[in-house]
């Protein structure tokens, strides 16, 4: 084969292959929001608040306003995955990546989401969780108008990289981090705590257009909770559910321009108190 064949081949390979991607990335579904549902499971949190977790987000997803928020968006459907997350080495999925337009796709999550108990393991690394959750929409089969990861955690990160500077990266490729900080004390491990973990999260986990969390004081709250966020998150800023929800259920507090908690509060206690036992 001469010089001139062969280059021809190769550069109609190229351009083969550059078609096939193009039609790969346009093969794509199409939805309003693909949705990482990160949820913390460090050993902090008690059996009893780790059913409350599964419970709460369960009743949440087939609620009947989180589906007309759904019905409501520009393709009508959306791309969840459920993940529970604790020390740097330990994401699991529960629930792969799974589209959500009306109440029968709902339940198929909740039945997937209630076929195994909740996993459990040490230490707490936001930061790893929202790396995770980053390349999770890699592997996503969905292409949403916006991007989420919802996270919640009931302490600071205090493993893995510094979190205000992995939540930059996440929001840099156009990802929005909502937060849900449980301020409820339970569990074990408790001298890693902060009482102030809204701020922390406000100042430290959240980020991105229109970012926004939720603090939750106690578990009773924590099911309502999650359903406004929810609703809030895949209806958006400017639509009507929004401005019902947060002028029915104060407060909703929202990213801050300028960070001013310590970030790494939560490594600085577990260095200064690793003589106890190693469960956050």
């Amino acid at each position: 084969m001469s010089a001139v064949a062969k280059a021809l081949l190769a550069g109609g390979a190229a351009l083969a292959l550059m078609l096939g991607l193009g039609l790969h990335a346009d093969a794509a579904e199409q939805v309003d929001v693909e949705l990482v549902l990160a949820v913390d499971v460090s050993l902090s949190m008690s059996p009893d608040e780790l059913e409350i977790q599964r419970h709460g987000y369960a009743a949440a997803l087939t609620h009947e306003r989180v589906l007309e928020a759904i019905a409501e968006g520009a393709y009508g459907k959306i791309a969840v995955t459920y993940v529970e997350w604790a020390g740097s080495t330990s994401q699991i999925v529960v629930v792969p990546w799974t589209v959500i337009a009306n109440r029968a796709d709902a339940d198929r999550v909740v039945r997937q989401l209630s076929a195994k108990p909740p996993n459990s393991a040490r230490r707490t690394s936001i930061s790893s969780a929202l790396e995770f959750g980053t390349d999770l929409f890699a592997e996503s089969a969905f292409r949403g108008l916006k991007r989420v990861i919802d996270i919640s955690g009931d302490g600071p990160n205090n493993q893995g990289p510094p979190v205000d500077l992995i939540r930059d990266a996440a929001v840099a490729q156009g990802i929005t981090i909502n937060g849900l900080p449980l301020m409820t004390n339970g569990g074990f491990g408790n001298a890693y705590d902060v009482e102030d973990l809204d701020r922390y999260y406000a100042d430290c986990v959240i980020g991105g257009p229109g970012a926004f969390m939720i603090p939750v004081n106690e578990w009773s709250q924590f099911p309502e909770a999650i359903r406004r966020k929810l609703v809030m998150e895949l209806a958006g800023p400017a639509s009507r559910q929004w401005a019902a929800e947060e002028a029915a259920h104060p407060p909703i507090v929202l990213a801050q321009a300028q960070p001013k908690y310590d970030c790494l509060i939560g490594e600085k206690l577990w260095r200064d108190r690793s003589w106890l036992w190693d469960s956050r």
